[in-house]
């Protein structure tokens, strides 16, 4: 099966996940997708994962959901820059979510980044998602 849009795939598994209070959502596994788990896991909004591959040539990982007083810590993830329609934030116009209770996750230069870690290393770049 072909997808238009893999991160917002995993996304979507990941806001679905959360909702039904499960405690882990797998996905099929891609570079991007493995960086942009990193950055939330660094951030804080997910336990972990792990890449593991049961079939011959097709990855998966498995994302295991956080959760803080029967709650799940993502409320809200939407996607920002689309396959139709890419949206790039030079470092001074880097987007605020929720007065920084939120996170925007930013494909830039130096790899795959936070909105703070961005603003920090002085970089701009893709906006691919936003969440809190």
């Amino acid at each position: 099966m072909s997808l238009s849009d893999p991160l917002g795939d995993m996304l979507t598994r990941i806001r679905n996940g959360q909702r039904a209070m499960k405690s882990s959502v797998k996905s099929p596994s891609s570079k991007l997708r493995v960086n942009v788990l990193d950055a939330l896991k660094r951030e804080g909004y997910i336990r972990g994962y792990d890449v593991s591959e049961p079939e011959k040539g097709k990855p998966e990982v498995n994302i295991e959901l956080k959760y803080y007083q029967g709650k799940g810590v993502i409320e809200s993830v939407s996607r920002v820059s689309k396959p139709g329609r890419r949206v790039y934030s030079a470092v001074k116009d880097i987007p605020t979510i929720r007065n920084g209770l939120g996170v925007a996750i930013l494909s830039t230069p130096n790899g795959v980044l936070s909105d703070g870690e961005a603003r920090e290393a002085n970089v701009g770049g893709e906006v691919l998602c936003k969440l809190y």
